[in-house]
C-alpha cells in the first residue's frame, strides 16, 4: 500500500498569515517527499479561510519546482467550476511544469456555500451530471482534435495546448461515495478516491465494497486503484492523542457549519463554535473520533492500516487539515514516517 498527504492551508482565525501557513505546507510536502510518499494532493475551495486552495495547479506547480520526485495530485478540482478546454490546458501546462507528475482529481463538490456563489442555483444532482460530462471530454481532448456536443459544453475541434507529457494523459482519479459514482469512475478507467469522514471502519469496508461491485460490473476494464482517504494523527502517549481527538473535534464541528451554511460569515470565516454546538454533537466527541480517524500509537495505527490493506486499498491519504498546531501536525506526520511506513516497506 503506498501512502500520500492530502493538505490545505486553514485559518480558524488572523493569528497567522496566509503566508505562514502556505509555507508550513511546502515543509509537509517537502518532509512528504523525503519521506518516499507516493503524491501530495491539493484541493479547490473558495472564500472560505477554512480550506486556503482557490487553485490547486498554481500550488502544484509552486511545489514542482522544489520537488523531484513525489506525485502532484489535485484533490479535488470541482468538476462544475470549470470549462473542459481550461481543465485540459492547465493541466497539461502543470503535467510539464512537473516532468509528468500531475494526479488529475475530479469532485462535483461538496459545500452549497460555493455554489451559491460560483454558479448560483447549482444543485449537487446537477453538479454531478456536469462531472459525467467533464470527464470523458477531458480524456478526449488529452488526444487531441476533439469535439464537443453535450449538454453544458459545446466545442468545436480543439487540441489543448500545452499537451501534458504523460500519454493518453494525467491518470484521472474520481472522489467517489455512493455506488452510481463508484460505477461511472470505473466504467470510464479512473481511479477512485474515497472517505469515510468520521463515520468509521464500517463505512471504510462499506466504500471498498461499492468500489468492488463496480470493478465486478466492469470486466472489460483493467482494475483501477482506490485511495482511502482519512484524517490520521500519530502520537506517542495518552496526553497527545486526547489533545488531537479534542483538535479533531473542532475541526469537524467547524466543517458541519460550513456544510449548513446557516452562521454569519465575515472576512472568509464562519462564526466561532458555540458550548451548545459541542455539546449538541456526540458523533464527534473525542473518544468517537479516537476510535472512528486513524488516532492512535505507531503500533495502533500500522495495525489499523493492514486490516484497510486487507480490504484492498491501493494508496492511504493521510488528511492533514485537522485544527491542530503546526508542532502537532509535525510530530504527527514525523512519526507516521519514521514509525509507520517503514511496517509496509515490502
Amino acid at each position: 500500500m503506498k501512502f500520500s498527504l492530502f493538505a490545505h492551508a486553514e485559518r480558524y482565525g488572523d493569528e497567522f498569515s496566509h503566508k505562514q501557513l502556505l509555507d508550513e505546507l511546502t515543509e509537509f510536502t517537502l518532509m512528504a517527499e523525503a519521506g518516499g510518499m507516493e503524491t501530495i494532493w491539493i484541493g479547490e475551495h473558495h472564500a472560505m479561510d477554512f480550506t486556503v486552495a482557490p487553485n490547486p495547479f498554481i500550488n502544484l506547480s509552486y511545489l514542482a519546482a522544489k520537488t523531484s520526485t513525489i506525485r502532484l495530485g489535485t484533490g479535488n478540482v470541482i468538476a462544475p467550476f470549470w470549462h473542459p478546454i481550461r481543465l485540459a490546458g492547465e493541466a497539461g501546462m502543470c503535467d510539464v511544469l512537473s516532468n509528468g507528475r500531475l494526479d488529475l482529481g475530479i469532485a462535483r463538490g461538496a459545500y452549497m456555500f460555493e455554489y451559491e456563489r460560483m454558479m448560483p442555483g447549482l444543485e449537487a444532482l446537477e453538479a454531478g451530471l456536469r462531472m459525467r460530462e467533464l470527464v470523458p471530454a477531458i480524456q478526449g481532448l488529452f488526444k487531441g482534435n476533439y469535439t464537443h456536443d453535450g449538454e453544458y459544453w459545446q466545442f468545436p475541434s480543439t487540441t489543448p495546448v500545452p499537451f501534458p507529457i504523460q500519454k493518453p494523459g494525467p491518470p484521472i482519479w474520481i472522489a467517489a461515495r455512493d455506488p452510481h459514482t463508484h460505477d461511472f469512475a470505473v466504467a470510464s478507467g479512473c481511479h477512485v478516491q474515497v472517505t469515510p469522514l468520521a463515520i468509521g471502519d464500517d463505512e471504510v469496508a462499506d466504500l471498498m465494497n461499492k468500489f468492488n461491485t463496480a470493478v465486478a460490473n466492469h470486466p472489460e476494464v483493467p482494475r483501477p486503484e482506490v485511495m482511502l482517504l482519512m484524517h490520521t494523527y500519530v502520537a506517542e502517549t495518552e496526553a497527545e492523542l486526547q489533545s488531537g481527538s479534542e483538535a479533531l473535534q473542532k475541526f469537524f464541528l467547524y466543517f458541519t457549519k460550513w456544510f449548513k451554511r446557516e452562521a454569519p460569515i465575515v472576512n472568509a470565516q464562519i462564526e466561532a463554535l458555540t458550548t451548545e454546538e459541542y455539546e449538541g454533537s456526540p458523533q464527534y466527541s473525542p473518544e468517537v473520533l479516537r476510535k472512528n480517524l486513524l488516532v492512535g500509537t505507531p503500533d495502533e495505527v500500522i495495525a489499523r492500516l493492514k486490516k484497510f490493506e486487507e480490504l484492498g486499498y491501493d494508496q492511504f491519504s493521510i488528511w492533514l487539515d485537522s485544527a491542530m498546531t503546526y508542532e502537532q501536525k509535525h510530530k504527527s506526520l514525523k512519526l507516521f514516517i519514521d514509525k509507520v511506513m517503514p511496517a509496509f516497506a515490502n
